[in-house]
């Protein structure tokens, strides 16, 4: 093994504006590598340690859907079952037809829900989320926020195309109808317990706050990255609202873990199974058809389609080194994971920069062409 490229190359990423950045990658339950660049505070006073607390929006995705496939396998919960047998509230939905409304002609699946097929968009303030938010003066539940989504028309027709959106919150919502528990409860339960997970949260504890990595932003007007102050997860609408898509605070040793046992055929190396392979090749089977696979390729995800809440590399003419069936995602402030089970190879990204697109054009795909050729793979 030679990861003498991939150290360089992170330590290079601050002349492109990424204050600090941690990588560590795993292969067969044992940590081949791990690096650190750069400072965790604005001051730059302090060098990464290793131990900081990420907000990981997006990255909770993989969670939340690997909790879907769980109910799958247990026969729990059907891909092809209508989210209204679980929500009510999406049995009368309605699609924008041009200037007009219309009641929606398909029924929404947990399929849809899972691979963005849904019709949904990404608004988290439509007047019947802002409606009930004044209702429960700010304290509106993850049920309560997601079935007033409902009430808004959908971009499209079910499982007629592909749209980034709030489908994994309203999937968490129905994760806690079928498992009967709050869904904080339900990821405590069958993930973060058995694994060992210690930071996970959507509510950032007292110790992982004095942990919590700066933050920036990228100014849209003039492209300088800016710090921003405190917690700035807009995602967490409520101090109720345990978002599926966005909500998870945690840091590099927990997700790793998470990802470790899941590119080890779903099994950590204590032996606590979190998945059986067969839902692992289901989880991460394309599921993009024409007209959906080109509104995913405009994310520019080189070789990728979209599965059941991941990315999966379906060509490895292009984008870089990797292996077919890789799966995994990113977050909004630039974390970004991989899952190979075919290598038992797995790996997980942190920075916390949001709005800086050089992390999912660059970044993550040079960062994973490095991991294979350190591997020799």
């Amino acid at each position: 093994m030679d990861f003498s490229k991939l150290t360089a190359y992170l330590d290079s990423l601050a002349d492109v504006g990424v204050p600090g950045c941690d990588l560590a990658v795993y292969r067969d339950h044992e940590p081949v590598y791990r690096h650190a660049a750069g400072h965790r505070d604005a001051q730059k006073e302090q060098p990464m340690r290793g131990d900081e607390t990420y907000c990981l929006y997006s990255c909770t995705k993989v969670f939340t859907t690997c909790a879907a496939m769980q109910l799958i396998g247990e026969g729990k919960l059907s891909l092809d079952d209508p989210v209204s047998d679980y929500l009510p509230a999406y049995g009368h939905l309605t699609v924008r037809d041009g200037e007009a409304v219309r009641p929606a002609r398909r029924v929404m699946t947990v399929r849809h829900l899972m691979s963005m097929q849904s019709g949904l968009d990404y608004d988290l303030a439509t007047p019947a989320m802002q409606k009930v938010m004044a209702e429960t003066h700010g304290l509106a539940t993850t049920r309560q926020l997601v079935d007033a989504r409902a009430r808004d028309p959908l971009c499209f027709e079910p499982g007629t195309d592909f749209l980034y959106s709030t489908s994994h919150d309203v999937l968490a919502a129905v994760i806690e109808v079928v498992s009967g528990r709050r869904f904080s409860e339900y990821l405590k339960a069958r993930i973060f317990e058995p694994l060992g997970l210690r930071t996970m949260s959507f509510a950032l504890k007292e110790q992982d706050a004095a942990r919590l990595c700066a933050q920036y932003v990228v100014n849209e007007k003039t492209g300088a990255i800016e710090l921003r102050t405190g917690d700035i997860n807009n995602y967490r609408i409520s101090p109720n609202y345990e978002s599926g898509g966005a909500g998870l605070y945690g840091d590099v040793a927990d997700y790793i873990a998470f990802v470790d046992a899941l590119a080890c055929g779903g099994v950590s190396k204590g032996g606590a199974r979190i998945l059986p392979p067969q839902m692992l090749q289901l989880w991460s089977a394309n599921q993009l058809g024409p007209r959906s696979r080109a509104s995913f390729d405009a994310w520019n995800r080189k070789g990728y389609s979209y599965a059941l809440g991941v990315r999966t590399r379906v060509d490895t003419s292009i984008g870089g080194r990797g292996q077919i069936g890789e799966f995994g995602w990113d977050g909004a402030a630039g974390a970004w994971t991989m899952i190979d089970p075919i290598n038992r190879l797995s790996a997980f990204y942190a920075m916390h920069v949001r709005g800086f697109g050089y992390s999912y054009d660059v970044i993550h795909p040079t960062v994973r062409s490095l991991i294979y050729e350190g591997l020799g793979l």
